[in-house]
């Protein structure tokens, strides 16, 4: 027999899972052995739905939960995309490259899939890559949009594979006004940022995950809406897709022909712990409310990069859910050795995923001035650890006086 598992409580602070707050996990574990189709359950799918709208700050009727992590969510969301189809996809991290790897290959004629199944190069797709540690900015989403003109156009809202905020209003107002239909992979700005999604007319379909911003357990359900926009063009062209057919989904639950019904049809046999669970993240989002939330991880970030940058780090992000740094010259090198020392710790930070290899380490969750406080204890250490010289009273003032400073705000 293999013997059971015991794993630690760990520090999470990296991109993303973040710490489930013990709230959502013990509505998770008290949940009943209930039938799927206990009027209960139901009831909290329907309220799910609701809270997301209000979450997303949306009045699109297609918004709702789809089963699995944000990866589910970005396949329902890329599932009207046809072989043919002209794309643009914007590139600045590790995460937004397989969003578009994703879109070539919806995205391929069936020559060009099988040409190259795992990376084809579909002649319809223009990947914009933008360098690594740079945003997706107005001149560049301006540009490639206008002299492409394609039918749908993609980007990450924020991109954690290099901690970069990309400018969603160039991008709805560019997909508006040169008719492409805008994709959004807002797995790491939901629950995050500050932002209503029906504020950018030039979007049509987003995604998030119920991992971070949200902080519920990983395998429940990643947010999804969609405009009539796109409901439209999906009825009119279908998609070779059952299980992330967000018109299937959405009836799983109670969205029939764009209006909300006492009772959903079958799409997928769901778990009463993870509705139990994502219902009780989504009260606690609302209950903190968006702006708030968003405020605090303003705050933090602030702090915490500032001290990063005491302790002699290069901070290469604009997030404020997660810091990229590079370590001190005299460490260069060596990040991949100190985030497994940091991991060895229990303290769960993480190296960026493509190069350059820098260190990411996020605050999802943790929006405590203990919980940040902790964080800068344990990098410090760590830092020490392996040759990292800094001055312990220049970093404490520094972070006094950025407190002080953001209190004043």
């Amino acid at each position: 027999m293999f013997e059971k598992l015991t794993i630690p409580n760990t520090l999470a602070a990296g991109p993303g899972p973040g710490n489930t707050d013990p709230r959502v996990l013990e509505q998770f574990s008290k949940a009943g052995l209930a039938d799927h189709m206990h009027p209960d359950v139901l009831r909290g799918m329907k309220e799910c739905k609701f809270m997301l709208r209000e979450v997303w700050g949306t009045k699109n009727i297609h918004t709702f939960g789809v089963a699995g992590t944000g990866w589910s969510g970005l396949d329902a969301v890329i599932s009207a995309v046809k072989p043919g189809d002209k794309v643009v996809a914007f590139v600045n991290g590790t995460f937004s490259g397989i969003d578009a790897l994703s879109l070539r290959m919806k995205a391929a004629t069936e020559e060009e899939l099988m040409s190259n199944p795992l990376d084809p190069d579909a002649k319809s797709v223009k990947v914009v890559n933008v360098p690594h540690g740079q945003s997706v900015d107005r001149d560049i989403i301006e540009q490639y949009i206008s002299h492409h003109k394609p039918k749908w156009a993609f980007m990450a809202h924020y991109e954690t594979g290099s901690g970069r905020v990309n400018d969603i209003e160039t991008f709805s107002d560019s997909c508006a006004r040169h008719g492409a239909l805008g994709l959004i992979d807002a797995v790491s700005s939901l629950g995050v940022g500050d932002f209503r999604i029906d504020d950018y007319p030039g979007v049509v379909a987003w995604a998030s995950c119920p991992q971070k911003g949200i902080s519920c357990l990983p395998l429940t359900y990643a947010p999804v809406s969609f405009s009539d926009k796109y409901i439209d063009v999906l009825k009119a062209g279908g998609a070779r897709t059952f299980v992330h057919n967000p018109i299937l989904e959405a009836r799983h639950w109670g969205i029939l022909e764009g209006a909300d019904v006492d009772k959903g049809t079958y799409h997928r046999t769901h778990s009463a712990y993870a509705v139990a669970a994502f219902h009780e993240a989504l009260r606690l989002t609302l209950q903190e409310g968006i702006s708030n939330r968003a405020a605090k991880y303003v705050k933090f970030e602030k702090v915490l990069s500032g001290a990063f940058r005491a302790m002699g780090c290069d901070v290469t992000s604009d997030m404020t859910s997660l810091v990229v740094l590079n370590l001190p010259e005299n460490l260069s090198g060596r990040e991949m050795e100190f985030v497994q020392h940091c991991r060895s710790e229990n303290f769960g930070i993480w190296p960026t995923l493509s190069e350059p290899v820098q260190v990411r380490v996020g605050i999802l969750n943790l929006l405590t001035n203990e919980a940040i406080s902790e964080i800068i204890n344990k990098f410090g250490s760590a830092l020490k650890e392996l040759g990292g010289q800094f001055d312990d009273k220049l970093v404490a003032l520094q972070i006094d006086k950025l407190s002080k400073k953001i209190a004043a705000e």
